[in-house]
């Protein structure tokens, strides 16, 4: 393994660990977008509500701490968008002498913010490095692998048996909303993103709650008003719920792998809210975090672009099609403020 490669990147989110870090860290997530100040001060009262700490960075310092255990490479860490910025990793790497590494993005899903974003980034840190950067490749998506869909489905049942016995009860699959001209052109042909995420739902449903109807629904919209996104919104989602008899729901977050801000804030909080007010039983399922199935996963992919037997019989349970590479095409980024 360590003639091909000779480290692992971690590269994730980010997020801010003071109060002081809010505004400067949302700053740097929505440049460019037009958020409007009024949604930015809404987001950043949630983090405020944490102490201004977001557990995504500890999350994912847990996270590397269980992949070293599995593997000779030295494993980094780079965020996009909070310390430690990626073109800092990518250049202590450097200064490490790492020649050639994989990047495991914290990211199941293919399109422009979930995958192309993070290739942009990883270009973007190397430019800034220099020619003296290590080659950086991303490993593929993963959102059918065993060790990402049976975590999610484990995690649906255990939250399901919580939930008081009998009733009209539904499992409700959430990811982040994206504007729909985004979605559209994901992967090569479009729409891979909710390809993706509804063939997730559907592998999930089938192993952790086979007797339950389904639905994949979308949270944590932050554009500005004019511009399209995905929908339903999970709130108004539970509302036709409650209004057509279910009395219970389990909500499933399989666009996330660990409970970070967007989760514990948008689903235990707002989510959780609207189902009381409604009415309805409301249980919000785990995710991966650092479920050792998880983190094997992550040993499997290197595995699978180190060795060329392991890439020919890929962990999967779908059918999309995955590649490792993307073409410089695929899921170009959003028209700015268009509609």
């Amino acid at each position: 393994m360590s003639e091909a490669y000779d480290a692992l990147l971690l590269v994730s989110f980010g997020g801010p660990e003071h109060p002081d870090d809010v505004l400067p860290f949302l700053a740097n997530v929505t440049r460019g977008r037009g958020v409007p100040p009024e949604r930015l001060a809404e987001v950043a009262e949630h983090y405020q509500h944490f102490g201004g700490v977001s557990p995504i960075n500890q999350q994912c310092r847990d996270l590397l701490r269980e992949i070293e255990r599995g593997t000779d490479l030295p494993v980094y860490w780079g965020n996009r968008n909070w310390h430690p910025m990626l073109a800092d990793t990518v250049a202590q790497m450097r200064d490490d002498g790492i020649k050639r590494a994989l990047a495991f993005v914290t990211s199941a899903y293919g399109g422009y913010s979930a995958c192309r974003q993070y290739l942009e980034d990883i270009a973007a840190a190397r430019a800034a490095v220099g020619p003296s950067a290590p080659v950086i490749e991303k490993l593929r998506h993963f959102h059918d692998h065993p060790g990402f869909v049976e975590p999610h489905a484990d995690a649906v049942r255990a939250a399901r048996a919580t939930l008081p016995p009998g009733g009209n009860v539904r499992v409700v699959f959430t990811a982040h909303s994206i504007p729909t001209s985004m979605a559209a052109t994901a992967g090569p042909d479009g729409g891979r993103y909710e390809a993706q995420l509804d063939e997730t739902a559907a592998l999930v449903s089938a192993a952790g709650a086979p007797d339950l109807p389904w639905d994949l629904v979308w949270q944590s919209r932050s554009g500005p008003p004019h511009v399209p996104w995905l929908e339903p919104d999970v709130n108004d989602h539970l509302a036709a719920l409650a209004a057509d008899g279910v009395t219970g729901v389990v909500v499933s977050p399989i666009g996330f792998v660990s409970d970070h801000l967007e989760v514990i804030w948008d689903l235990d909080n707002e989510a959780a809210s609207t189902a009381k007010r409604l009415g309805l039983d409301y249980v919000r399922a785990a995710t991966p975090g650092t479920d050792p199935r998880f983190v094997a996963m992550v040993h499997d992919l290197v595995r699978e672009r180190v060795n060329a037997a392991d890439s020919a019989r890929r962990s999967r349970l779908g059918t999309l099609p995955l590649w490792d590479t993307c073409s410089l095409g695929c899921c170009p980024p959003p028209r700015r403020g268009a509609p």
